[in-house]
Parts: C-alpha cells; structure tokens; sequence
C-alpha cells in the first residue's frame, strides 16, 4: 500500500483526490460525524459492491483518481486553517477534490480554499437545513453556519440549496440578505431546472435524504428526497463539478450500515460525473487559471 507521501507524489493535474476531514467538534445536538470517513470507505471497498459508477467508469481500474485518506487536524480555529490550507494545495496542484466529512461546518473552509481558485463559483447544496445561520449555540463556525460565512465573505457567485425543509424566519431572512436560490422540499419535483452554469462545487448533506433512505444522520427529517432523486440529480447535470463534500454521517445512529452504503454509492457517482466531465486523457480538463499556472 502506498504512503501518502507516495500518494501525493503520483497526482497529476486533472485527477480527483478524495480526502477525509473527520471532525464534529462543531455539531450540534450529537457527535459522531468524525467517524464517517472510515465508515464511508469500509463500505466502499467492503466487496459487497463493486466500484463501477452508474456512467460505465469503474473506481477499481481507473488511475484518474487517488484516496489520499484522513488529515490530521487539531482543534477550533488551528483545524480550519489545516482543512483550509490542505484543500488548496491540492488544488492549486490542478486536482479536483471530494472531502468526506466531518459534520457540515468543514464546507466553509474548504470553499475558502476554491474561492481562491476559482471565481464566481457555483454551490450547489443538497441539504434539509439551510445552515445559514448567524450563529447557532453560541458558535459562529457550527456546522448550522457554514454558509453565512461563505456568503458574507463572499466566497462564491451563486448558491442554490435544495431539499430544505427546515426554513424557520431567521434563516430565511439570511438566504433573503445573501441572495440564496432557495428550492425547498415542498416546490421541488423530478426534472426541476437548476439552470447551473460553468464550474460547480457540490455539499452534500446525507440528511437532505428522507430518513427512511438515510437512518445513520444526527437530525431526522422527515419528508425528504429519496436515495435515487438524489442520483438523478447528480447524473443530470450538465456542468463539471470541480469539488464536492458529503458530510453529515453519524453511524452511532445507522441501520445495517445503509447510510454508509449510500454515502459510499454517492462517493462513486461523484467521482465518476467528475472524471467524465474532466478527462485529462482527452486534454478535456477544465483547470483554472491558477492551478494552470502551477505547470506552465
């Protein structure tokens, strides 16, 4: 097995890395989405699936992409500058990049790190919470805040949640004052128009799946999309995703290990829309200009 040294030593521009962020010092009401990562890929590489995605790319073969395992993190505001720092070498390394979280709060910094990649970049947030509030529990980086700060720094063009329902009036307020396209579970229906355009960044939070579909999350919500509308969602989008994060496993509260099933089944679809919408065989990678000058 390689190290990770070795791991990140054999990167080249256009391949996608996937990298655990396993922290939940910032949740709120339970702990344990720390422990996703592992779960995550035990399931993935458990051999009770294959690791072909839906698009014909299989994970097994295909050299295009690199598990560069957990980083090592500290504690408060030491751990966001780390998760920060480490998502933007990778980019700036020409990389596209899925983290596996670790609660909802790591989103922020990791859009810190492609904000000063990419311009105008386009969030796309599959959630049942908004998490735009200002603070929540006293804690401005709670992972019920992670985008009031990447809207209030700025951070991205466009931000577009679906799945929401949980808008209560501060919130709302808050997509209000940030210009968030909000589609909650009550307007949303099969075939729906995002209208993205150009460079996407994907945040998926597991609990934007009804909790039939999804036990293993810390905050149930009931009346949510099912596992294969999200599918349909990710195989129908006509744009590349650039970076993603699927965040929110809690497995302490998981059933039979379906949630990680379905964490790692979204890991392959991702990375698969990834590598065909990013083919560095075909000279078809969309970098951007700061990562392109890395190798010029």
């Amino acid at each position: 097995m390689q190290s990770a040294a070795e791991l990140i030593h054999d990167l080249k521009p256009g391949m996608v890395s996937v990298v655990g962020v396993p922290t939940d010092e910032n949740s709120s009401f339970l702990r344990g989405a720390a422990l996703a990562p592992a779960r995550i890929r035990a399931a993935l590489y458990s051999g009770e699936g294959n690791l072909s995605a839906e698009n014909g790319i299989d994970l097994s073969t295909d050299q295009r992409w690199k598990d560069l395992g957990d980083l090592e993190l500290g504690e408060g505001g030491v751990a966001l500058k780390q998760i920060e720092d480490a998502i933007r070498g990778l980019l700036e390394r020409g990389m596209f990049v899925l983290s596996l979280g670790g609660d909802h709060a790591i989103t922020y910094p990791i859009v810190r790190a492609f904000s000063q990649v990419y311009e105008s970049l386009t969030v796309l947030h599959l959630d049942a919470h908004p998490d735009l509030y200002d603070e929540f529990e006293h804690n401005r980086y709670s992972h019920a805040c992670p985008f009031a700060r990447i809207m209030e720094e700025g951070l991205v063009g466009r931000l577009v949640q679906v799945g929401i329902r949980t808008m209560n009036p501060h919130q709302r307020a808050q997509a209000e004052r940030f210009g968030v396209e909000v589609i909650t579970m009550r307007h949303w229906h099969p075939g729906l128009d995002l209208d993205l355009r150009g460079p996407t960044y994907l945040s998926l939070d597991l609990d934007v799946l009804d909790p039939g579909f999804a036990p293993g999350t810390s905050h149930h919500e009931p009346g949510g999309l099912s596992t294969r509308e999200v599918l349909r969602l990710i195989h129908a989008l006509q744009v590349p995703i650039v970076g993603a994060d699927i965040v929110e496993y809690n497995a302490h509260r998981d059933v039979v290990n379906i949630t990680a099933m379905t964490a790692a089944k979204f890991l392959k679809e991702i990375v698969g829309h990834m590598l065909e919408f990013n083919d560095p065989r075909e000279d078809t990678v969309k970098l951007p200009e700061k990562a392109k000058s890395v190798y010029s």
